[in-house]
């Protein structure tokens, strides 16, 4: 049962996920944790920062490891788990082949048609509210601490490192190396 459930939610989230993989981050949290608790709020944090830190695109690589760890938390084997990893992540993908497929033949012919333009003007605002509550699904305790010490700590960092990259350009992967550092020695 829980591998159709795998099957139909990441299906499901591949097809209604637009805007990319940060866009489908509070759908996943509100399917493997709220609805289905397959993970804690905890393991779901982690895995976001995972799927941050890992090659590939974050929705994908979330997928990967929802479907590994949700099996695992349901009592089956590590190489069970493995192949939670494998449907989950073909699930996520799958919709956007099949689509992919079917519009490519008749996009590039009327991509300029006014229904095609409001159709995709109307999916912008959409995407925008989407990433906007994916940023508030990684704003909890896991990540900006529980003590007000932790909480200051994280906002200051939080705040550099917009800073730091929306102003001054610098290198993600320096961000993250730097932010770790940071955190090894204020926690």
């Amino acid at each position: 049962m829980i591998f159709l459930q795998l099957f139909y939610t990441f299906f499901k989230i591949g097809l209604f996920g637009f805007g990319g993989g940060y866009a489908m981050l509070s759908m996943i949290q509100g399917e493997v944790v709220t609805r289905y608790e397959w993970l804690s709020s905890s393991e779901f944090t982690d895995i976001i920062a995972i799927s941050q830190m890992t090659p590939g695109p974050i929705g994908i690589n979330s997928a990967t490891y929802v479907g590994y760890t949700a099996l695992v938390n349901a009592g089956y084997s590590h190489a069970i788990g493995i192949l939670g990893s494998a449907l989950a992540t073909f699930s996520v993908v799958l919709p956007s082949f099949i689509l992919m497929i079917a519009i490519s033949k008749f996009f590039l012919k009327y991509q300029k048609h006014p229904a095609v333009a409001a159709v995709f003007s109307g999916l912008r605002p959409g995407v925008v509210g989407l990433l906007a509550a994916a940023a508030l699904v990684l704003m909890n305790g896991e990540n900006f601490g529980t003590d007000t010490y932790q909480i200051v700590v994280s906002i200051l960092l939080f705040a550099a490192t917009f800073v730091a990259s929306h102003r001054f350009k610098v290198n993600p992967i320096l961000l993250i190396v730097l932010c770790g550092v940071a955190g090894f020695f204020l926690y």
